[in-house]
């Protein structure tokens, strides 16, 4: 059976405005949904199909490897490099078209991000209907676009900040803002 590896994230290592050991404690917890969602898979393939033990694993299935996939995109489209917006090209385009500007764009997804709760705050690409959202996921497993494809991932379960901030999220979305990798961004909006 094919397992997952976790990817290594060593390289964020420094970057501005997450501590060390903030950024070790998340590769951890990211680490910790890849052995999940390996075992998962072994328990599934071992349980027999129809019982509610087999129920239940398949059920938790997505929460693990959503867990997995999430932070993936998050720290994929991270940098330590300062990097600024799109200021051409097709994804600014796009979300011109759909927020009015790049400023529309990124107040509403920061304000997303400051919403009470726990989850994900996600720019999303409808590639159907060709449209942009940016959305609230409150577990990693409810609340996905189905079909829409991950352009922007921005955690803000409390292990993402309160190390650093503690409940000051504002101050962790500004730094989260500034070490955005917008050519991961602007590559997955190339790929669909």
């Amino acid at each position: 059976m094919m397992t997952y590896a976790p990817k290594n994230y060593e390289h964020l290592i420094g970057i501005h405005g997450f501590s060390e050991n903030l950024l070790r404690n998340h590769f951890t917890l990211y680490e910790g949904y890849v052995k999940s969602t390996n075992i998962l898979m072994e328990k599934i393939a071992a349980t027999e199909q129809g019982t509610p033990e087999y129920a239940e694993l398949k059920r938790r299935f997505g929460w693990e490897f959503n867990g997995m996939r999430l932070h993936e995109y998050y720290f994929d489209n991270m940098t330590k490099e300062t990097a600024a917006p799109p200021n051409a090209g097709t994804l600014l385009e796009k979300i011109t078209e759909y927020f009015g500007s790049v400023e529309s764009w990124e107040k509403d997804f920061k304000t997303t991000g400051l919403m009470r709760g726990i989850g994900w705050v996600i720019l999303y690409h409808d590639t159907r209907a060709g449209k942009l959202f940016n959305v609230w996921v409150n577990e990693h497993d409810l609340g996905h676009l189905a079909g829409a494809t991950p352009l922007l991932v921005m955690d803000v379960f409390e292990h993402a900040f309160v190390l650093d901030y503690g409940l000051q999220r504002a101050a962790y979305i500004e730094a989260f803002w500034k070490a955005i990798k917008w050519a991961e961004v602007e590559k997955r909006f190339a790929a669909v």
